[in-house]
């Protein structure tokens, strides 16, 4: 998949975490088009937008005649996008990032795919080296507060076990309250939220920006006070694109965190 000398790929990115991943690599130049979703780096703002994650347009990605589309299934239904890629005969490649572990993986598959095999490994041991260094600094802290992060508020869905989430959460010294389930997104109910305790509630609804976030949903829900928060401050409205992508950028989530619940940076 690799082109003449000189000439650069011509990649196309179907979800917003792949073109982050992209940029982390340092080859959003290559870029030609993008889902309708991706929203950084500000630098892609003039390409081709081909539809929702979960509505591309075949006809235009194959109009823009890619070398190679990064597909991904980090959103239920996206099956369908990778079903008429190979039916089309485009190139691709499939992402499936469900941990940290698979983004860094991601940074080296994605290098290779697009000539970069070099780049890959570096990009990967740089995120790996950050994500360390940020782990050394909650090592040693006293306390390991419990997280509850929400996905969506109704009905309520939070990450499980295998999800980017829960390592986040290790990785900042905490836990998430919902890791002993075997799922990566669980669907449950407020009781349950409130039996489980947390120390923090982690607002970071999907696809909703920071500032539309309501907290008074939360505040007002049957049994609040039996959390025994010591205050509001403990209820965390967070930016969606830094801790719902499973991207690189989840290292900038990650450092924000350890701020928020350790006072460090």
């Amino acid at each position: 998949m690799h082109k003449e000398s000189g000439e650069r790929m011509r990649v196309i990115s179907l979800c917003p975490s792949n073109t982050e991943l992209m940029e982390y690599l340092g080859l959003s130049h290559m870029l030609v088009g993008v889902d309708d979703f991706s929203d950084w780096p500000e630098s892609i703002a003039h390409l081709p937008n081909l539809g929702p994650d979960l509505s591309i347009n075949m006809d235009l990605v194959e109009e823009l005649k890619p070398d190679l589309v990064l597909a991904s299934l980090s959103v239920p239904g996206m099956e369908k996008n990778v079903d008429a890629l190979v039916e089309r005969g485009i190139p691709h490649i499939v992402l499936n990032p469900a941990s940290l572990q698979d983004i860094e993986n991601d940074l080296v598959k994605t290098g290779e795919a697009v000539g970069e095999k070099e780049r890959g490994i570096e990009a990967a041991n740089e995120f790996r080296e950050r994500l360390n260094k940020l782990k050394k600094l909650c090592a040693q802290s006293p306390s390991r507060p419990k997280l509850y992060w929400e996905w969506w508020p109704k009905p309520i869905f939070t990450p499980g076990k295998h999800n980017w989430l829960t390592d986040i959460s290790e990785a900042a010294g905490a836990e998430n309250t919902f890791a002993d389930v075997e799922l990566a997104s669980v669907q449950t109910d407020w009781e349950d939220v409130v039996k489980r305790k947390p120390d923090y509630i982690c607002l970071a609804w999907v696809g909703v920006r920071k500032e539309k976030v309501q907290e008074n949903i939360v505040l007002k829900r049957p049994g609040f006070e039996e959390l025994g928060l010591p205050s509001e401050e403990r209820i965390l409205i967070l930016e969606e694109e830094l801790y719902c992508r499973p991207s690189p950028r989840l290292l900038d989530g990650l450092e924000k965190l350890i701020g928020l619940i350790h006072g460090k940076s």
